[in-house]
């Protein structure tokens, strides 16, 4: 199959099999489809409002007075707020709302219809009034007027609003899923805030409103709307969303099309965006998605993107020297997404080797496809540009090394960190939880009140019970403590920052490969030649592909002993399955018994590595390391892969050995890894003479005696020769036969020059000679001996006087400009 057809191939079969978007209909927050939104009743007259209002199911009729004066008040105050709407323009009561500043701040309606807000009974007489028009779908306030507005009774009666049993429904399908009630309420309360802003019903929701709430928190203050989750899942509880997949699910965008990864960058040139996605699904089924991902960046970003910016206009391949030498300097450095700061791209060399490949690839394949052949243009990117690599290398090795050097020593200090912190923990947890709500206890000389959580002091809600300790450290002086802390997951944070550093450190494997540990990776096998059964840790195929067993150590044994026990003991004696999402391929792996996985709200979930930095985080915190320049001395999980390294390598395991177990395919890549201390080196070195010499055999460490050490004298006078003296090892062969002069250990004698210049010129008699008999095979071994007694020649002359002289004499190179001659005149050959 021919090349071409190879690639047709591939796009059919990726075509085929490529897997949809997981949710296709993700949008970024709209605010002109805000501005949109209206009620059903937006152009009722003033009158027909207030009629509406008490036909409301929100509010039953009451026969108390107390009943009958709340109504009221509500309906003098929803009409005292919709004569000040009409004073400002708009058609129909939703754009008048907006057009009188209310909707982005809350204080404008208080202060325009209460008079005097800070007076509780105007206040909450508005407060009824607003709650009675938005839960009538009069006015549809925004997401960011309700965060700030804060009256959980209108949610609460937006709730009463749901079809019948539907709220139940939702209740119980949040216990079954193992969500709290504090996650419940928070999850209705989103649901009841979409449904103020749309001015749709339960049944009439969708999971667009989700991620339309998600972006506008993005976009407004920074951070996801919290409680959408808990929301989610209960709308897929009341079957108002049909889906099987939880938000985090549904939010994952998954392995996305070439198109859509190229157009992230705003390419201007449609024909060269579209070579760019052409050149990109060729390349896409040779690599993975994570190095796809990057090569998309580096060809569409950071080469062209950044082209067109400086360059407006530019649609060929064919760069003038200009516009490619300005690109090279400014790939130098790069602008930090966050922190705005100019930083060195280290990687520069291999974004340009990655776009000289581009170029390359372009004019091999116009060979086979003639599409290929317009775009076949010399690369701008030349071979010398690369020259620098080997440099950058060396510099990130170096810098590689001296990050284990400042942290290995260090180790055992966080190691014991952890391991207190864990502890420390642990009993302040088994302290609190002997001990009554609202009742102070003393635990290590700190007075600390068991805090009642709000739930619990709901008498008719015995399901809102919570497993959470929560804890107060109470004041010495005022008796008044901070926030309350949730002990269980301080005791929960503690646990599992142990438990990765001490895997990590045990085991030298990558952060993925941690988070990919399942309870089906520990396997048993039996020695052959002792019957002994040892256990085996398997790591499955992550960075390099390639699978492999780690013999666990009797303290590796115990961390993961405990993890097993702990979680059996919080799911009923088994390990929840859990699906893990590969951040780098953007897949979802199938279910299974993973180690490491927490509960964070009502679900588990495989830890991301995300998570696992913030763990290492809080236990650096605590144990205070700081570098030498004073700073805090920060740790990621690849360091103590190589902090594994060169432990392992430094108390005496081989390295091709080391390079097996970290599942490197060459040792190039592990001796990168080799942080070696100096007085590691004179140890490791003492520590091998003393093997060696205990494996081989003692007579071989006697002392000689006297006729062997004459005759070791003897052999090394006689070894003399007529031009110096002989450099072979004691007791080897001769394979010249004494042809001295082409015998690289030959150490001629300064005072044998004179007999080596006739040596030469004899040498050079006879090829004359052989030459003109016709002797050609004479000539080819004369030659090679004339050869080698020039090269010992220049090597013996150490005076640049003396060796120009007679350099000149035998008609040898002198770095002049007028070529050799020889003894005979003719041009040296």
């Amino acid at each position: 199959m021919t090349r071409q057809a190879s690639r047709r191939a591939n796009r059919v079969r990726l075509a085929g099999t490529a897997p949809a978007p997981p949710r296709p209909l993700f949008v970024d927050h709209d605010p002109e489809a805000d501005e949109n939104r209206v009620g059903p009743h937006e152009h009722l007259t003033c009158e027909e409002v207030l009629a509406l209002l008490p036909a409301s199911p929100v509010w039953p009729s009451d026969a108390t007075k107390a009943g009958r004066d709340r109504g009221h008040m509500r309906l003098r105050y929803a009409e005292k707020i919709l004569g000040w709407l009409l004073t400002h323009p708009g058609d129909g009561w939703q754009a008048r709302w907006r057009s009188s500043g209310a909707d982005h701040d809350k204080g404008t309606v208080l202060q325009a219809v209460a008079g005097d807000p800070h007076r509780s009974f105007h206040r909450d007489g508005v407060v009824a009034g607003l709650n009675s028009l938005m839960v009538s779908q009069i006015i549809l306030p925004s997401y960011g007027f309700l965060r700030s507005f804060r009256a959980l009774t209108l949610l609460k009666d937006v709730q009463r609003m749901f079809p019948d049993g539907a709220l139940e429904q939702m209740r119980r399908h949040g216990v079954e899923r193992g969500m709290t009630p504090r996650h419940i309420d928070e999850g209705l309360r989103v649901v009841s805030s979409i449904i103020l802003h749309t001015g749709r019903d339960l049944g009439q929701l969708t999971g667009e409103d989700i991620f339309q709430l998600r972006a506008w928190g993005r976009r407004d203050r920074g951070e996801a709307y919290p409680g959408t989750h808990a929301a989610w899942e209960l709308l897929r509880g009341a079957e108002v969303i049909q889906s099987k997949d939880t938000l985090k699910d549904a939010l994952r965008h998954g392995q996305r099309p070439t198109a859509e990864l190229v157009d992230a960058y705003n390419i201007q040139s449609t024909p060269i965006r579209n070579l760019l996605i052409r050149y990109l699904d060729e390349r896409r089924p040779g690599v993975d998605y994570g190095t796809f991902r990057g090569l998309v960046r580096e060809l569409a970003g950071v080469f062209w993107a950044d082209i067109e910016v400086h360059h407006p206009g530019i649609d060929t391949l064919r760069l003038p020297e200009d516009v490619i030498d300005g690109w090279k300097q400014r790939l130098t450095t790069y602008v930090h997404a966050k922190t705005g700061q100019v930083h060195e791209r280290r990687s520069r060399v291999d974004v340009m080797m990655r776009v000289r490949g581009f170029f390359l690839d372009i004019q091999e394949w116009a060979h086979e496809d003639p599409y290929w052949a317009q775009w076949a243009v010399p690369s701008p990117i030349t071979r010398g540009d690369g020259a620098g690599n080997h440099k950058i290398y060396k510099q990130t090795t170096a810098r590689m090394h001296q990050r284990i050097r400042d942290r290995l020593p260090k180790l055992p200090l966080l190691v014991e960190t952890a391991e207190r912190v864990l502890r420390e923990a642990a009993d302040l947890l088994e302290a609190a939880r002997a001990t009554p709500f609202n009742e102070v206890f003393e635990h290590a000389g700190t007075r600390y009140l068991r805090v009642e959580p709000k739930a619990n002091r709901v008498p008719s809600r015995p399901d809102h019970a919570t497993p959470h300790v929560l804890i107060r450290e109470v004041g010495t002086a005022t008796g008044i403590g901070q926030r309350p802390t949730n002990q269980s997951l301080a005791e929960d944070n503690a646990f599992w920052a142990w438990a990765v550093i001490e895997t990590l450190r045990h085991t030298g494997v990558r952060a993925e490969e941690l988070t990919e540990l399942t309870h089906l990776a520990l396997v048993s096998y039996r020695l052959a030649d002792t019957g002994e059964m040892v256990p085996l840790l398997q790591i499955v195929p992550s960075k390099s592909n390639e699978e492999r067993l780690l013999l666990v150590s009797p303290e590796l044994a115990s961390v993961l002993a405990t993890i097993i026990k702990r979680l059996r003991d919080a799911n009923g004696g088994k390990i929840p399955l859990v699906a893990r999402y590969d951040e780098h391929e953007r897949v979802t792996g199938p279910l299974l018994p993973h180690l490491f996985q927490r509960r964070p709200y009502w679900q588990p979930q495989v830890m991301s590595g995300a998570a696992i930095s913030r763990l290492l985080h809080q236990t650096l915190d605590k144990a205070g390391l700081r570098d030498q320049a004073g700073e805090p001395l920060r740790f990621t999980p690849h360091d103590f892969r190589r902090m594994f390294a060169t432990e392992a390598v430094t108390g005496g395991l081989p390295v091709h050995i080391a390079a097996r177990i970290l599942g490197h395919k060459t040792l190039t890549t592990t001796q990168a890894y080799l942080a070696v201390f100096q007085d590691d080196l004179v140890r490791t070195y003492r520590a091998f003479l003393d093997r060696r010499r205990a494996d081989r055999p003692t007579e071989e460490y006697r002392q000689p005696t006297e006729q062997e050490w004459r005759d070791f004298q003897q052999h090394f006078e006689l070894r003399k020769v007529s031009l110096g003296t002989c450099g072979r090892p004691y007791g080897t062969p001769c394979k010249h036969e004494h042809a001295c002069i082409r015998c690289p250990v030959l150490q001629v004698d300064p005072r044998q020059r004179p007999r080596l210049l006739e040596i030469i010129h004899n040498l050079r008699d006879r090829i004359a000679e052989a030459r003109a008999n016709g002797w050609l095979g004479e000539v080819e071994g004369l030659q090679a001996s004339l050869d080698a007694a020039k090269a010992k020649l220049t090597r013996l002359s150490q005076n640049p006087t003396d060796g120009r002289r007679q350099l000149v004499e035998l008609g040898m190179p002198t770095f002049t400009d007028t070529p050799p001659q020889s003894r005979t005149g003719e041009p040296d050959p």
